[in-house]
């Protein structure tokens, strides 16, 4: 008799967070102060904070984890300390539900069609063909795991949302944007991550991607 699936396993395992959109996402209220999202999340632990900007130091990132060395949720405060965007690993992150769909780990495709049949949605892409909505302050990202991708929320709140697909104008941190790109944007079948393999750009003299 075949043993459980690890992978079903660690689906059932994970934390159940509810979005609402533009105001918060679980526990995470935006517009939070950095001390006042510690206490929302007592049990995580805080991996790595770094810069989330090229060009704006006061941008600050915080990679959390529920178990050391597996991140799962990252919180980033503007520069008046104000909580604006938060992503979920697509792996080890909690899964945030939008009426009843969940939306981490997903497959890309699917949800994608989702986005599209939600009622007067308006899907928006950005240079890079992330498809987000702006009146949820949604985007989804994919990211790396074992044998595919799967879908990353990131999530913003109000003040933030105008153009949050647009990875050249909208708010959210250009950290965020590194990495695996949509499944459909590939340019000449070989554009499979930002920036391309090999390449390790160095923006305003000294900043390259936190991860």
């Amino acid at each position: 008799m075949a043993g459980p699936d690890p992978r079903e396993a660690a689906v059932q395992a994970r934390l159940i967070w509810v979005l609402t959109p533009l105001e918060s996402v679980g526990p995470l209220r935006f517009g939070m102060s950095v001390r006042e999202a510690a206490e929302a999340l007592p049990e995580a632990l805080v991996l790595r904070c770094f810069q989330a900007e090229p060009y704006f130091s006061e941008i600050v990132g915080f990679q959390l984890g529920f178990h050391v060395g597996e991140p799962a949720v990252y919180e980033y405060f503007d520069g008046s300390g104000r909580l604006f965007c938060v992503a979920v690993d697509a792996v080890h992150g909690p899964q945030v539900t939008l009426d009843g769909a969940g939306l981490t780990g997903g497959i890309p495709a699917v949800l994608e069609q989702w986005l599209f049949d939600l009622p007067d949605a308006v899907v928006s892409y950005g240079p890079r063909a992330n498809p987000g909505i702006n009146e949820l302050g949604l985007v989804l990202r994919v990211q790396e795991a074992v044998g595919t991708v799967l879908t990353r929320p990131v999530l913003v709140g109000r003040d933030w949302a105008d153009r949050c697909a647009d990875d050249a104008e909208g708010s959210i941190p250009e950290c965020e944007w590194v990495g695996r790109v949509w499944p459909h944007s590939f340019v000449n079948g070989e554009r499979v991550v930002w920036p391309a393999e090999g390449e390790a750009p160095h923006w305003a003299g000294k900043w390259s991607p936190p991860f």
